[in-house]
């Protein structure tokens, strides 16, 4: 269930990509990002979510409750 709401969400943001040239790059970048997810949750639905960019998972990590 969850890749094919990726994949729909892929389509919309192509579909918006076209219609909307000022941010054209910004929204195929998304429609990317929604495929390579459903990627991973079709091929392994219970896998760990690859590790963040850009210190971010760092950040995260401090604002963890222990």
């Amino acid at each position: 269930m969850a890749a094919k709401l990726l994949r729909g969400a892929a389509i919309f943001f192509r579909s918006m990509s076209e219609t909307n040239p000022s941010i054209s790059a910004e929204l195929k970048t998304n429609a990317e990002t929604c495929d390579q997810v459903a990627d991973w949750v079709e091929k392994d639905p219970n896998g760990l979510a690859p590790s963040l960019i850009d210190g971010m998972e760092e950040e995260q990590d401090k604002t963890k409750v222990r």
